[in-house]
């Protein structure tokens, strides 16, 4: 499913226009991406979180030229699903 997609169900849904409910989704999405670049923590109940978590710095292997590499601190995005995501992810 893309970005048209969810728009679209929210026009089905909804008494809103294409572009209405694609500036809604732009909208949902942007909010997030400016909440997780400000490291806060998003949480939709029944669905999931977002955090950032840091990276470790550490070391890591170039098989190519067999050499060892430092692999620098960085920033990484964790979702944690909802209790109501997994119990419809673990039906039969």
């Amino acid at each position: 499913m893309i970005k048209n997609d969810i728009a679209l169900e929210i026009e089905k849904k909804s008494e809103f226009n294409g572009a209405k409910s694609l500036l809604i989704v732009e909208t949902i999405l942007g909010a997030l991406k400016d909440a997780l670049a400000g490291k806060e923590k998003v949480e939709i109940r029944g669905f999931g979180s977002f955090k950032v978590v840091a990276k470790k710095t550490g070391y890591g292997r170039d098989i190519r030229r067999k050499k060892q590499i430092h692999i620098t601190q960085g920033k990484r995005i964790k979702f944690r699903c909802g209790q109501d995501l997994k119990n419809i992810s673990t039906r039969p």
